[in-house]
């Protein structure tokens, strides 16, 4: 890297995943944001872009304030991804008898760049390195792992995978779900599906979700009135049953006709536009049609009226007529749910309010069913 600004470290080289150099070192910490860029969660014409969630101011203070109190031990390692442009020289000399070859000991040289076209990227440790950037003492030594990969989806497997433990917010998880391909542990892997079900109910113009759910990337401009989680965790749902509407299509060791999937969720949820169009495309405070309590509890109702309609030679007309003979009972902007006995107003995202509005719901549906 002659003539090229670096930052040479000594450092540890092994290998994981199939020939992928695995690389141990320490830093000062005022050096992490130097050589690696934050990559933040962004859309550029629908696209997804980064994976990293919106710094919280609140928690970098509380770091640097911490890392500021005086001599401290902060031995938590930051994980960096980083471009195939480092090099790695191997260290010369005679090795030590009975030496463990697990790792290969050299210099690690990183190119510097300027912000937004750096060598590296942080995957775990963002808060912490924007802390000690900021923090009286520049030389606080931080031990550093990095993997070798220019590859944006594994840099998001291995966000996905490292935070899975920690308390990040689950929209932010869900939104990057349906970008990666890596074996998921079983409680992502049935949020894969959900997710980029959502993702299409929300680009596709000819869904009635279209441009309406808010999804991590999009919150910082406050567009969406529908949480991701609420829909997220609606089709999770349906497709954990056999009988649900989405459930039917998965099948055991014949794919999943994840086509079917749609064409149910984007008829199903065009005739409740049509049928409550007053209560459709309104914020949750004017609308709990629009609200997470309400996505949910409809939700529940589609397994019902799918599953009824199924045979029906003209479906989407079935469903219409259905959700038809329900409208006036449904109290979404103003009244009070006879049977409930809450305003409008009160339902609330509660696992308590979404069982029972759901139960009511699918109960009323029967009852009018049965009058016909």
């Amino acid at each position: 890297m002659t003539g090229r600004e670096h930052l040479s470290v000594r450092a540890v080289r092994s290998e994981q995943a199939s020939g992928t150099s695995v690389f141990a070192f320490f830093l000062y910490g005022a050096d992490i944001t130097r050589i690696a860029d934050i990559s933040r969660i962004r859309r550029d014409d629908q696209e997804l872009k980064g994976f990293q969630r919106r710094e919280i101011r609140d928690h970098v203070k509380a770091i640097t304030e911490f890392l500021d109190s005086g001599p401290v031990l902060f031995p938590n390692a930051i994980i960096l991804a980083m471009s195939p442009e480092v090099e790695f020289a191997s260290a010369r000399g005679r090795k030590p008898g009975k030496l463990c070859e697990v790792g290969d000991a050299g210099t690690l040289t990183i190119p510097i760049y300027p912000e937004g076209r750096r060598a590296a990227w942080i995957v775990d440790g963002q808060q912490r390195s924007l802390a000690l950037a900021q923090a009286k003492d520049r030389s606080i030594a931080v031990p550093v792992i990095g993997f070798v990969s220019a590859e944006l989806e594994t840099q998001r497997e291995q966000f996905i995978l490292v935070n899975k433990a920690r308390p990040l917010p689950t929209r932010l998880i869900n939104e990057l779900l349906p970008e990666v391909r890596v074996l998921l542990p079983r409680d992502l892997a049935a949020r894969q599906l959900p997710s980029a079900l959502c993702e299409a109910l929300n680009t596709d113009p000819s869904s009635p979700f279209h441009g309406l759910i808010r999804r991590e990337s999009n919150t910082k401009d406050k567009s969406g009135l529908v949480t991701d989680t609420a829909l997220v965790e609606m089709m999770r749902l349906s497709l954990r049953s056999p009988m649900g509407a989405l459930g039917q299509y998965r099948r055991n060791g014949e794919g999943t006709d994840t086509a079917a999937m749609y064409e149910a969720l984007v008829l199903y949820w065009s005739a409740v536009r049509d049928t409550f169009p007053d209560a459709w495309g309104k914020a949750p405070t004017e609308s709990r049609l629009m609200h997470s309590a309400g996505i949910r509890a409809m939700g529940a109702l589609m397994d019902q009226i799918m599953l009824r309609t199924d045979g029906s030679a003209d479906r989407a007309s079935a469903v219409r007529q259905t959700l038809k003979r329900l409208a006036p009972h449904c109290r979404w902007t103003s009244g009070t749910w006879e049977g409930l006995g809450l305003a409008w107003n009160a339902i609330q995202s509660t696992s308590q309010h979404i069982s029972k509005l759901s139960d009511h719901l699918m109960h009323l549906e029967r009852d009018l069913a049965k009058g016909q």
